[in-house]
């Protein structure tokens, strides 16, 4: 862990009623001594993290890595079924898992705003160690950095992580072929809905739930059980028409899909109806869409559906020939083109 000396560091443990700018007394090097020795370690605590040297030292033994990074600023950082901690590592741990790697070890850097309390610190910690222990996966390594009242909105987290690949191909859009079955693991833009309600105020019986959570145990067991998986790509930013147009520009196919099969919660689409929103644009954060061998694609579809996270996992349609081009056939059977978003995404989600 990086930007603190612990050695003989005797400072009391701050109460949870405290907040950053509290604990602040004795400048920034004496905060971030206090907040990484009392807050962060006891929550995160394990050998890597421990021996509190500049870098972590990770093993694999294939010797073949993937590495990925990203940054969360969702607002707000709670969410109905989730925070802004569990996403970190939902968001990172499912990223390895589309390229076709097992997570070994993330890393963490917290910008924190004065002002913000010691128990929602707190909080996010032990959803981030929660949602960790979940994905067996250790939090090796982290920084923080406080900045003044007012620049922060709270929190902010950028999350790296590394994995051992386990794909004995590439996982990738130009692997995508002609004929491959476009699979989604379970119903779409609830992450999305469930933060637009919270920031928005919007008070719905029932609530609707994020479905962030972590994705990479049934994506894996594609390919334990040798499934023909040609590409990965998880459904978050711009939702699952972004993601479709991504993959057909990238592999230079066509993809047409059915919307009497695509899954959308008649809650959720409610929402996005009464919010001026198309769900296929709103972001999730616990679902995935797998381009698989037309030959594999019941067994596939068979393996997911054990796994609680992807028990919704549908066949929506198919790759074709039309280069770049994402068609959907619609409910009165008529064709439309689901291009790129025009307008923004959606802010501050993830």
């Amino acid at each position: 862990m990086t930007d603190a000396n612990f050695t003989n560091v005797r400072c009391p443990i701050p109460s949870v009623d405290q907040s950053i700018v509290q604990l602040a007394h004795g400048g920034a090097g004496r905060i971030a001594q206090k907040l990484l020795d009392q807050v962060f370690r006891p929550i995160l605590h394990n050998p890597a993290l421990d021996e509190l040297h500049d870098s972590a030292r990770v093993t694999s033994e294939s010797g073949k890595l993937a590495f990925s990074t990203d940054a969360f600023v969702v607002h707000p950082w709670r969410f109905p079924g989730g925070d802004i901690g569990s996403l970190a590592v939902h968001g990172t741990v499912n990223d390895l898992a589309m390229a076709g790697a097992r997570p070994l070890a993330l890393s963490m850097a917290f910008i924190i705003e004065e002002g913000f309390k010691i128990a929602d610190l707190m909080t996010v910690i032990e959803s981030m160690r929660n949602a960790a222990d979940r994905a067996r996966v250790a939090v090796v390594a982290a920084d923080t950095k406080v900045v003044e009242r007012g620049k922060g909105d709270g929190i902010f987290l950028v999350s790296s992580g590394i994995g051992e690949m386990v794909a004995e191909r590439p996982i990738l859009p130009t692997s995508v072929r002609e004929g491959d079955r476009v699979i989604v693991s379970g119903c779409l833009a609830r992450h999305g809905v469930a933060v637009m309600c919270a920031r928005d105020g919007l008070d719905l019986d029932p609530v609707v739930e994020s479905d962030s959570t972590l994705v990479h145990e049934p994506a894996l067991a594609l390919l334990k059980e040798g499934i023909e998986v040609h590409c990965f790509r998880d459904i978050t930013r711009g939702g699952l028409a972004t993601v479709l147009n991504e993959i057909a520009s990238a592999g230079s196919v066509g993809i047409r899909i059915e919307e009497a099969r695509t899954p959308v919660r008649e809650d959720v689409a409610s929402v996005c109806e009464l919010l001026g929103l198309n769900p296929l644009y709103v972001a999730c954060e616990g679902r995935f869409v797998a381009f698989v061998a037309e030959k594999h694609a019941s067994r596939a579809i068979e393996i997911l559906r054990d796994y609680d996270c992807s028990k919704g996992a549908t066949d929506i349609g198919v790759v074709e020939g039309r280069a770049g081009q994402v068609v959907m056939k619609s409910l009165i059977g008529v064709d439309r083109v689901l291009d790129l978003l025009s307008g923004e995404q959606l802010p501050r989600i993830c």
